[in-house]
């Protein structure tokens, strides 16, 4: 075979111009790019058929094979080639084959009928799909074959691929599809956008003039009507980006809509796109550039579950190492991932924390190791314990943190890390705030493990009790030491260490608290280390949460246990009290000490003067009585603050009866009420937190001090609001008896009301908001409450467009739904309000009319109210089979009482009977006629339907008619003024006859009768 590339060029026969368009003209490929935007939509159309030759015979067998399946087409390539080669490089002469030139014009043509064929198969043929793969994997095998034939020295110095059989072919298709890219039918436009967009992924290189084209046309189809067109467009023009050179797009004076930067309008469709699958393409076909990146991660957010996981399981893992990320953005794909609504996404998100990024840290190691990068990694905790820094443990390893649930799956996806794993003394001597969250999720992973098949092992490998015990009490005293030194530095302290100190005490208390204290020694030992640790005055307030939580498992759960807790905290107490006020104490005695001193030194050296006792003395050497009283104030606030929070914790781990436990007693009126008295807002706010505990604890207390906690909303500010929101929702919630008719009083439950419409005012702070939506929903939904007026407040508050509160409409679309579905009486209290609501939300969409803030479509707000009040949907939890009732709405228990949406239709029909409304259905009738008349409606399905109105509106208001007009009997009634009552069906006319509202419009006029 010659080596010698043909130099012919490309010619389009008259049967391939016939099947882009009627116009006579055929799209060169190297004429305008204004060209296609000038061309209208052409209709496809298949060319007519010109005799048969033996090179079509072979191409369509290979094309007829193609079809089939997939796994012959590499063989067919090959075969294709051969025929595209005997044609290309060595044509055949007249006369061998009746008397026709077979050369590289007659196979381009012959391709090019067969490709035209494919732009009528539909999307859901796969026969389609299959041709369009095998065309582009023989133009890829084509050009490297056409690549390896050209010689070094054939090639231009401006480094320009020379023209060969394969380019000469690839131009000579897309000439044919570019037209079709904006056919009228969706079939066509989007088998021409596939293959062009296949085409494109499938080349190495291709022509300036024929990029300029495809851009153009691609990016007319991002915006086609048909989402399976644009998914095609932005695989093609996803390629395009990562090839695009930056250049002026001033010049093109062709089409201006078309001139922007391509990377930007795929970037904006990535946002916008209303199609999932659209968003995925551009997700996955994208270039990974600075400039594109952080768009592409915020596609964690995206609302379609499959393009999240396609977030996680493709392009992060293709992303490269993790640690370029930023700090902020690890943190943020972790929580969303593992945190996200669907399922898949969170295995995702999982696999790639435990599979990629550990294998990150740990290839970089066997890289400088001199190992194979690559290959699966032996467990590697260095590796690991830098996993955790790279995701700061100290700021995500905290309650609430992702680190928590990251580790939780590290685990249960690695058991070879559990294996592996060892916690000896070494360990354990030199802690770092990565290796003692290891040890701490290692612990609880095995611990929540349900059947104890990770019991023996966290055993083996946990240490002890007492080891544990002696292990917290050195970590302590080095946070106390470091707290105190840090109090005598100031500012020049250095904050990293004390924090780093009370993450390891945290840890270990942690650890504490799911440990097994059967053995009598290490339980004696960490009962005199948390004694001892709860006395100490600096210790921070997580901290000292933590010691009280374990010392209350070390007491043990019976009523004796509690007692001795609940003593051996409020001797803490005391003990913290005198240590603070014994410091200060001893502090002052020092200063008047070292002041008397140096006042004695100055009268023995200086001449005795008269004194001044209205002037106090105050050099510079000594604080004045202001200064002294002012830190005594703020001392007396700290002690308060520290022994209330000690007080806190303490009675949100007791469950008894207060009046039986002496040491509730004396704590609520030597502690709690004082602090409560309080002018303090600080000390006020927590005195009265700590007043809801113990309200929870005794009934009787509870019932005294529920108008102190309404007085407190109503008076205090935003924090002290939001305390008592939740304090007046635990106490009802434990004590739903303070409620029942015999024990509540009538003046209780109007102020109740008043407080929760006040909180959900728009007007409201944000946060009193949340907390009055998020505490009235559970009592509603436990059915402590059973107001009406507050059911109607929620659900306007839902539907309000002055509702902005994201976290309040959150609330609503979860409790909504589940309130009515779960109890047949919720429902029926949703259908008695129903009607009140649609018309209050009709007065609230006539007042938005105009402003930003519009309203949500009636479609949607009917939708929903009609889902929340269908009683198949009602889940009846207490009935005898506790399970969902039977279809239709009804079953034997419930008979009536599920057929709200027959009551609601009823209170509708009542209130359009009102003569209000009868009225201003007259006038709705009126005008529906007008516009009939008028021929507003300009398509015939518009008439259709305005008919339709018509006519169901006039005997509905004939109807309504005659039951106000009409007496008790059969016979019709004749008014006073001449006018006659119309039957079914009519409607008066303005000269005093029936106007017959039917199948044909009919005036009758009826003659008065006498009597």
């Amino acid at each position: 075979m010659p080596g010698r590339v043909s130099t012919r060029s490309t010619r389009t026969s008259a049967t391939s111009t016939a099947a882009v368009s009627r116009k006579p003209s055929k799209q060169n490929i190297s004429s305008r790019a204004s060209t296609v935007s000038r061309i209208s939509s052409p209709t496809f159309t298949i060319p007519e058929e010109s005799p048969s030759t033996a090179l079509r015979v072979q191409i369509c067998s290979i094309f007829a094979d193609a079809q089939r399946t997939t796994a012959g087409h590499r063989k067919l390539v090959i075969n294709l080639r051969k025929i595209q080669e005997a044609c290309c490089y060595e044509p055949s002469k007249p006369g061998g084959n009746g008397g026709a030139d077979i050369g590289e014009e007659q196979f381009n043509d012959e391709v090019g009928r067969c490709v035209l064929r494919v732009m009528g198969v539909k999307k859901s043929e796969s026969v389609g799909d299959k041709v369009v793969r095998f065309l582009g994997l023989f133009l890829k095998h084509a050009a490297e074959k056409d690549h390896s034939l050209v010689s070094e020295t054939d090639n231009d110095e401006t480094g320009v691929f020379p023209e060969t059989p394969s380019i000469r072919l690839t131009s000579h298709i897309l000439s044919l599809l570019l037209p079709l890219l904006a056919s009228k039918e969706k079939t066509v436009r989007y088998r021409s956008t596939q293959l062009t967009s296949h085409t494109i992924n499938s080349l190495d290189s291709i022509d300036d003039d024929i990029f300029q084209l495809l851009r153009l046309g691609l990016l007319k189809r991002i915006k086609d009507k048909e989402s399976m067109v644009r998914v095609q467009a932005v695989l093609g023009l996803g390629r395009l980006a990562g090839n695009e050179a930056e250049e002026d797009q001033d010049n093109q004076d062709s089409d201006d809509e078309d001139a922007g930067g391509l990377l930007e309008r795929l970037l904006e469709v990535l946002q916008n796109d209303p199609s999932a699958d659209v968003r995925r393409s551009l997700l996955l076909n994208l270039p990974l550039t600075p400039v594109t990146l952080p768009f592409l991660l915020e596609r964690a957010r995206d609302l379609d579950p499959a393009t999240r996981r396609a977030l996680y399981s493709r392009l992060l893992p293709a992303l490269g190492d993790f640690r370029h990320l930023s700090l902020s953005m690890r943190e943020k794909l972790l929580r969303w991932g593992l945190r996200d609504r669907d399922e898949n996404v969170r295995k995702a998100a999982g696999k790639l924390f435990r599979e990629r990024w550990i294998e990150d840290c740990a290839g970089t190691r066997a890289l400088t190791e001199g190992g194979a990068v690559g290959e699966t990694p032996a467990p590697n905790f260095d590796a690991l314990l830098e996993l955790l820094e790279r995701i700061d443990v100290l700021n995500s390893g905290v309650e609430n943190g992702v680190a928590l649930e990251a580790m939780e799956g590290f685990w249960e996806g690695r058991p070879d890390y559990c294996e592996a794993v060892t916690f000896d003394d070494v360990f354990w001597d030199a802690l770092t705030p990565e290796s003692v969250f290891m040890a701490r999720s290692f612990n609880d992973f095995c611990r929540k493990d349900g059947e104890g098949k990770m019991e023996a092992l966290v055993e083996e490998k946990m240490p002890e009790v007492t080891k544990l015990a002696f292990f917290l009490q050195r970590y302590t005293n080095d946070l106390v030491e470091s707290l105190r030194r840090a109090a005598e530095q100031g500012e020049a302290a250095d904050e990293d260490e004390t924090v780093e100190q009370e993450f390891l005490v945290e840890q270990l208390l942690h650890i504490a608290q799911t440990l097994d204290y059967t053995d009598e020694v290490g339980r004696r030992k960490m009962f005199a280390l948390l004694r001892e640790s709860l006395a100490i005055a600096e210790l921070p307030e997580e901290v000292t949460k933590l010691v009280i939580d374990v010392l209350r498992g070390v007491c043990g759960s019976e009523a004796a246990g509690e007692r001795d807790f609940c003593g051996v905290v409020l001797e803490a107490v005391a003990e913290v009290h005198d240590n603070i006020i014994g410091d200060s104490t001893q502090q002052e005695e020092n200063e008047d000490e070292s002041f008397h001193s140096a006042k004695s030194e100055v009268s023995n050296d200086s001449t005795p003067t008269k004194s001044k006792p209205n002037k106090p003395f105050n050099n510079g050497e000594g604080p004045t009585e202001e200064d002294e009283d002012e830190d005594k104030a703020i001392r007396e606030i700290m002690v308060n603050m520290k022994c209330l929070h000690i007080a806190q914790c303490m009675l949100q781990n007791v469950e008894g009866n207060l009046q039986q436990n002496i040491h509730l007693v004396t704590m609520l009126n030597n502690l709690v009420v004082p602090a409560v008295r309080s002018h303090e807002a600080p000390i006020r706010e927590r005195g009265l937190v700590c007043l809801g505990l113990c309200c929870l604890l005794d009934k009787g207390l509870a019932e005294e001090n529920l108008s102190l906690f309404l007085h407190c909303f109503n008076k205090g500010h935003d924090a002290l609001q939001i305390s008592s929101l939740h304090i007046l929702s635990d106490i009802l919630t434990t004590h739903p008896s303070l409620l029942s008719p015999t024990n509540a009083p009538t003046t209780l439950e109007k102020p109740l009301h008043k407080l929760f419409a006040k909180a959900l005012k728009p007007s409201s702070p944000a946060g009193v908001q949340t907390a009055a939506c998020t505490s009235l929903c559970k009592l509603l939904l436990t059915s402590i409450l059973t107001s009406s007026d507050l059911l109607k407040t929620l659900v306007l508050t839902y539907f309000s467009p002055q509702t902005d509160n994201v976290a309040v409409k959150q609330c609503l679309t979860y409790f909504l739904p589940v309130y009515c579905h779960s109890r047949r009486e919720n429902m029926a209290r949703m259908g008695s309000v129903l009607v009140s609501v649609v018309g209050r939300l009709v007065s609230m969409s006539e007042e938005a009319e105009g402003d930003e803030e519009e309203m949500v479509g009636w479609a949607v707000i009917v939708g929903q109210l009609v889902e929340w009040t269908d009683g198949r949907r009602v889940v009846d939890i207490g009935g005898p089979s506790g399970g969902a009732s039977s279809g239709g709405g009804t079953d034997k228990r419930g008979g009536e009482e599920c057929m709200v949406h027959v009551d609601v239709g009823i209170e509708v029909l009542d209130r359009v009977g009102a003569s209000g409304c009868l009225k201003k259905l007259h006038s709705l009738l009126e005008r529906l006629d007008s516009a009939i008349a008028l021929k507003i409606a300009s398509d015939a399905t518009s008439r259709n339907a305005l008919n339709k109105i018509s006519l169901a509106m006039g005997k509905v208001v004939g109807e309504r008619r005659v039951d106000a007009t009409t007496t008790v009997g059969d016979e019709k009634t004749v008014l006073d003024d001449g006018k006659t009552v119309a039957g079914e069906g009519e409607m008066e006319n303005e000269e005093g006859g029936v106007a017959m509202k039917g199948e044909e419009d009919t005036v009758m006029t009826l003659a008065k009768e006498e009597s």
